[in-house]
């Protein structure tokens, strides 16, 4: 048996299927839709088996609330404000305040045009001085009435005068006297008149009545300020001022509930406007009337501790405690329903989700505050998984449950 020619094998190595992949295109086309493809699945298995769990907040609490018997919302109030007018009527000339304005008490804040006023006054403290003038000559006629009569009556006596001449000098000095107590009466009745006047002038001036914080402005130059605001086109009060250091909150109590209430009765007032802000208050009073319509009795509350932010009209939340907050307890705390802690190898956790995955973080509970438990290890705003099961790991996936 002859042996084969093996020289006429050979490998061919200008062929491949590189080659037919290059004159291929649309086969390079359907190996990247394949991977895309099987990528895609892998995404969506990962997604279809992370499991989906129930979150909670982790929040700011405070303390007060282990001491609250009742809640109750109202509003902030002055205790003590006013609606500034005139008594006076006339067009406003000067008006020195805005909005936000500080006043001092019998500030002038606003004034009306006074020429007419101011003239009838003048006139009024011209006639003072005519009936003092007037006074000072009836002294001087009575003074040389009486030199008279003395005169006179020692004449008299010496038989040099008859007695119709003394009868006479008496009657002088007798209607001198008169005419004396008629000036003093005149200048009576002149100083009155300019006291009048001085009124009618200080009648338009605008003081404040107290210390306090100019709320609105009602008018402006150029109105028409009348008492009572009945002219057409007028104005009656001009601003309306508020003493700060008087505001308190006035709270709709249920009848039902107001057994539980009592005037000095520690109070922790929240403001919607200020939500991280917690003041001391006590009650202060409570008005013996009910609202029939709402079934409800004012109660006012009365600010123990203040803040310059605190503006009357803001809405507030009342929460009336059984006994005074300690110092110690006046600050927030982070907390977090109980549900979410476990023990995990002997440790307390909780399972904080971030971007659909959770991290197990160790925390360590503290006291109760109402339905949560105060925490520390984890911050306010994070989401905590709620009854986490026994299978949740570190760093798994997972997907909020629908509620």
């Amino acid at each position: 048996m002859s042996s084969p020619d093996l020289s006429k094998l050979h490998i061919d190595r200008q062929s491949g299927g590189g080659e037919k992949l290059r004159s291929r295109p649309w086969l390079r086309i359907v190996l990247v839709v394949a991977l895309l493809a099987l990528a895609a699945a892998w995404v969506a298995h990962r997604m279809t088996a992370a499991p989906a769990v129930e979150t909670t907040s982790v929040v700011n609490a405070w303390p007060a609330q282990n001491y609250t018997v009742l809640n109750a919302s109202g509003y902030v109030v002055p205790q003590r404000n006013a609606a500034l007018s005139s008594k006076g009527q006339g067009r406003l000339e000067w008006l020195g305040v805005l909005e936000g304005s500080r006043v001092k008490t019998n500030e002038i804040i606003a004034r009306l045009e006074s020429r007419d006023v101011r003239a009838t006054q003048e006139q009024a403290a011209a006639q003072v001085n005519v009936a003092r003038a007037n006074l000072e000559q009836s002294l001087a006629e009575e003074r040389d009435a009486q030199a008279n009569l003395r005169r006179s009556t020692e004449l008299l006596a010496k038989g040099f005068i008859s007695g119709a001449q003394q009868d006479t000098n008496k009657a002088r000095a007798d209607k001198a006297a008169a005419a004396v107590t008629s000036a003093r009466a005149a200048i009576a009745s002149s100083e009155a008149n300019r006291r009048v006047a001085e009124v009618a002038v200080e009648q338009t001036l605008i003081r404040a009545p107290f210390d306090g914080v100019v709320l609105t402005k009602n008018a402006n130059v150029g109105d028409n300020i009348t008492p009572f605001s009945s002219a057409l086109n007028s104005k009656g009060a001009v601003v309306t001022i508020a003493d700060m250091n008087t505001l308190e909150v006035e709270a709709d109590v249920s009848e039902s509930s107001i057994a539980r209430i009592r005037v000095d009765q520690p109070v922790d007032i929240q403001l919607d406007a200020l939500p991280e802000l917690r003041l001391a208050g006590v009650v202060a009073r409570i008005v013996p009337t009910v609202d029939r319509a709402k079934a409800t009795v004012m109660v006012k509350v009365r600010f123990v501790e203040r803040d310059t932010r605190v503006l009357p009209d803001m809405s507030a939340k009342v929460a009336f405690l059984d006994r005074a907050v300690p110092a110690d307890e006046k600050k927030a705390v982070t907390a977090v329903q109980p549900g979410a802690i476990v023990d995990r190898g002997g440790r307390k956790v909780a399972f904080v989700v971030n971007d659909n995955v959770v991290r197990m973080t160790e925390v360590t509970p503290g006291a109760r505050i109402g339905d949560l438990v105060q925490v520390t290890g984890l911050k306010s705003g994070d989401k905590a998984v709620l009854n986490p099961p026994d299978k949740l790991k570190d760093g798994m996936p997972v997907t909020a449950a629908k509620k």
